[in-house]
């Protein structure tokens, strides 16, 4: 079942002299229970789409559809309560709070939200358990590895049981023991939770734990290949084909 929809999306950054075209009419979709990865070198406009989707830029032109509603349309306080309601971010630098211990980053969204304690207690050590962070609830992020500290923002992100998860870089900062873990927890997550991941990523390693890819190259969509029935080995070395095609100027290590 489709659930966002992007269409013919542009955007532009500066002024009438100095335009810069980041995104030049984009169009895909993502269905329910997808995990989907977005990949391209710096300055592709990867990020920018991420954005775009998380209304945290608005688009010059075009439409972006979430669960059939024009987000692109949607303002001011209605649109905080929508990124509550129905984003879940997480960012290569975690973006925690750090003066609160981790249960505390974890439930804040849902104490915005004024839920009963009972049913936030409920719901944050249900999103530790998927993370395999039931260990750290008590601890502040200075007390955690990176590893950690990005499985709370990633349990932070799904708590609210969001539409999609937009996930920026989420591996950046983490060395491979931990980036591995991370994106073990994700799939598992979208295996069993019929969570739907949406990932930006430069890395090839990351890229292939998704089940489709896009490349994204001068604001366009340059390629997309998707695993189907590929062991992950497969469809990396698939992904390590298409950014020989691209030049090469995105990270390949596996």
């Amino acid at each position: 079942m489709e659930l966002l929809k992007i269409e013919r999306i542009e955007k532009y950054y500066g002024s009438r002299s100095n335009l810069t075209k980041a995104i030049d009419g984009i169009s895909f979709s993502v269905d329910k229970g997808e995990f989907i990865a977005i990949m391209g070198a710096s300055g592709s406009g990867k990020t920018t789409l991420l954005n775009c989707v998380s209304t945290i830029d608005r688009v010059t032109s075009g439409h972006i559809y979430l669960e059939g509603r024009d987000i692109t349309s949607i303002k001011g306080k209605e649109l905080n309560k929508f990124r509550r309601e129905k984003l879940g971010f997480i960012f290569q630098d975690f973006n925690l709070l750090d003066t609160l211990t981790a249960y505390e980053n974890i439930s804040l969204a849902l104490s915005i939200q004024k839920l009963d304690h009972k049913k936030i207690d409920a719901a944050v050590k249900a999103s530790a358990r998927q993370l395999g962070i039931t260990d750290v609830l008590d601890k502040y992020p200075y007390q955690m590895s990176g590893g950690q500290k990005q499985r709370v923002a990633s349990a932070r992100a799904l708590v609210t049981d969001p539409a999609v998860v937009l996930a920026d870089e989420p591996t950046g900062a983490l060395d491979s023991r931990s980036a591995r873990m991370l994106l073990e927890r994700f799939s598992y997550l979208n295996d069993e939770y019929d969570a739907t991941i949406m990932m930006v990523t430069h890395d090839s390693f990351t890229a292939s734990y998704a089940q489709r890819v896009l490349f994204i190259k001068d604001g366009k969509i340059f390629h997309e290949i998707i695993k189907g029935t590929d062991s992950r080995k497969a469809f990396f070395d698939k992904i390590i084909d298409v950014i020989t095609l691209l030049g090469g100027d995105v990270s390949d290590a596996l």
